[in-house]
């Protein structure tokens, strides 16, 4: 791989960084504390890092309240071992900081997820995004507004999970720094298309080195429920070559993932797989079955989306899941109205605040999941039984 320059856009830190590596660690198993303790000896993340004074942001991935079993968080042995690590080499200045998607609560999901226990345990400062102040960055070219603390940090530790993404087929390394963006931006980032706005983000967020959560993410919804058992652990310090090799594990070709190819082409880094070195520590027992890459897309053909939030759309997907196993999305009566572009239009049947002025319409920002299904469940059969009295 070839060296890149991973250019820093922000109004505070005007320094370049040099991709090094070529390099992504795996190792297996199930003693989780262990296996990332020994990825980062392996990978000399002290010797990386430098100065002991450093401030140090930890980013898992805490989208919702989910435990991690479920395949949507990072799980906490995961961090734990890092900040193990971190504080046996001397590293004391640490911060856990994520802000969960729009309509929860990080402070609920810190609490859930172990979070908060984990913090007061190793004395770690733990930051609700939600409730940070947003500053304007110039992302190569795109202003963006990023919370402050993720722009208050000296090295970027990412602890991404790797799971599926219902609309942007993967998500890892370069989209989990959205949760470092206030409420009202990702929201915005869904009526720019998702995929640009992701790509200059990488350019305004430096991430430094990367610690990917591969133990049982869902490789089918963001949000978790049909777990995927991997036992693995990866490391990396190139998030454009992380995510390339993601796609490359969940058989998507790069340029399904148009985000990715938009942070290469800002220097961020590299997707030439043709050039890394993929190293595994230990051989895993056995081997994953992947989900049906096009259930997702089946699902959709129900759905009329225009500018959705992850959220919104990632409770629906699964509804209607549930409704396909059911047998009554086949025959759906109507196509599901959803996202930001219909907000002060008209229709016929929509899911959440945007389609308030609908006919039929289910309110939330978002509705959960549940609630969904039940919406859905009860308008098909309202409107079988209609067709056929």
């Amino acid at each position: 791989m070839a060296v890149g320059t991973y250019k820093d856009y922000s109004e505070n830190q005007q320094n370049s960084w040099q991709v090094k590596d070529n390099e992504i660690l795996v190792i297996y198993g199930e003693e989780y504390k262990k296996m990332t303790y020994r990825l980062l000896e392996e990978a000399d993340l002290a010797a990386r890092i430098g100065d002991r004074k450093k401030r140090i942001g930890i980013k898992p991935n805490l989208v919702s309240p989910v435990l991690s079993f479920e395949g949507a968080t990072t799980h906490p042995e995961v961090v734990e071992g890092l900040i193990r690590y971190l504080q046996e080499h001397g590293f004391r200045n640490l911060a856990i900081m994520e802000g969960s998607w729009v309509g929860a609560r990080t402070e609920e999901a810190f609490s859930v997820c172990g979070y908060k226990e984990l913090a007061e345990r190793y004395g770690v400062e733990l930051i609700d995004a939600q409730k940070e102040r947003p500053v304007t960055v110039d992302c190569a070219g795109m202003k963006l507004h990023i919370c402050a603390c993720a722009l208050d940090v000296d090295y970027m530790i990412n602890v991404p999970v790797m799971k599926g993404h219902c609309q942007t087929h993967i998500t890892c390394a370069l989209k989990n720094m959205k949760g470092l963006l206030p409420n009202s931006e990702k929201r915005r980032f869904h009526s720019m298309g998702l995929h640009k706005p992701i790509g200059h983000l990488a350019a305004g967020i430096r991430q430094d080195f990367i610690l990917v959560d591969s133990i049982c993410g869902d490789l089918s919804f963001e949000d978790g429920g049909n777990p995927t058992v991997m036992n693995r652990i990866f490391a990396a310090s190139d998030p454009v070559l992380c995510d390339a090799w993601v796609c490359r594990l969940l058989q998507y070709d790069t340029e399904e993932v148009p985000y990715i190819g938009i942070a290469e082409s800002l220097g961020v880094g590299s997707a030439d797989l043709g050039r890394a070195i993929i190293r595994e520590l230990n051989i895993s027992g056995s081997q994953a079955e992947l989900p049906d890459r096009n259930k997702v897309m089946k699902l959709a053909e129900a759905v009329e989306e225009v500018d959705s939030c992850s959220a919104c759309y990632g409770y629906l997907i699964p509804a209607l899941d549930r409704l396909d196993q059911e047998g009554l999305l086949k025959d759906f009566p109507e196509k599901i109205c959803i996202g930001q572009g219909y907000r002060g239009k008209t229709g016929k049947l929509g899911i959440g605040n945007c389609t308030k002025d609908f006919a039929c319409s289910l309110k939330g920002c978002p509705p959960t999941e549940t609630e969904i299904y039940d919406f859905l469940k009860a308008y098909a059969e309202k409107e079988i039984i209609q067709d056929h009295s």
